[in-house]
């Protein structure tokens, strides 16, 4: 399943109505920050995992 320009198009239009031209700005600005912050903490959880896995395996 493919989504199309008309698709998308309607999407956008519908976010402009909904939230405002105003509030695009801010909306983009914290949703890249939620996807930085999730990157962060999968980083995060690598870094982790490898020193849990040799506790379990001593235990």
């Amino acid at each position: 399943m493919r989504i199309g320009m008309n698709e998308l198009l309607v999407v956008l239009l519908i976010v402009v109505i909904v939230f405002g031209p105003t509030q695009i700005p801010k909306l983009t600005r914290m949703m890249g920050k939620s996807v930085k912050q999730f990157k962060e903490g999968l980083d995060e959880a690598d870094r982790e995992e490898p020193k849990d896995a040799s506790e379990t395996q001593s235990q």
